[in-house]
């Protein structure tokens, strides 16, 4: 049994969520406009030439019609904005406005000193080990049979 009763995939959600918190409290300190979770996660998924809004779901992981959402609530904000797709008159693409820009780049600097303080409060070669970890090449995901259970 782990130390918590948790699973792996639990405590990387929350390591994320506790991130995620640091973020936005920091952001929203600083007079930024507010953000959710997913808009923030798309930002961070982002291209800075632009990205489709299919590519955008499909990198955080969500339905089309929530990263639709989530970008149209950050154009509304005036962090984002949508051009079209010179590779295809269907498509448009979504990137980062000047102010989207800025925004995304303090956004940078928050999550540094977030990790900074992390270090501080777990230690640096423990922060360090978990990057090393986390940057290892996985390897696509395994096929398993559940066991009987």
């Amino acid at each position: 049994m782990h130390a918590t009763g948790r699973n792996l995939p639990q405590l990387l959600g929350d390591a994320r969520r506790w991130f995620e918190d640091a973020l936005l409290a920091a952001l929203e300190e600083a007079g930024e406009a507010p953000v959710s979770p997913t808009q923030a996660g798309l930002f961070a998924v982002l291209d800075a030439e632009g990205t489709t809004v299919s590519e955008l779901a499909r990198r955080m992981g969500v339905t089309r019609q929530t990263a639709h959402q989530a970008v149209h609530g950050l154009v509304a904000a005036g962090l984002l904005e949508q051009v079209p797709d010179p590779s295809s008159a269907r498509q448009r693409l979504i990137r980062r406005t000047e102010e989207g820009a800025r925004t995304h780049r303090r956004a940078e600097l928050v999550l540094r000193r977030v990790e900074q303080e992390l270090a501080d409060r777990i230690g640096e070669r423990t922060v360090l080990a978990l990057r090393a970890a986390l940057e290892l090449p996985w390897g696509s995901p395994p096929v398993l049979t559940p066991p009987e259970g």
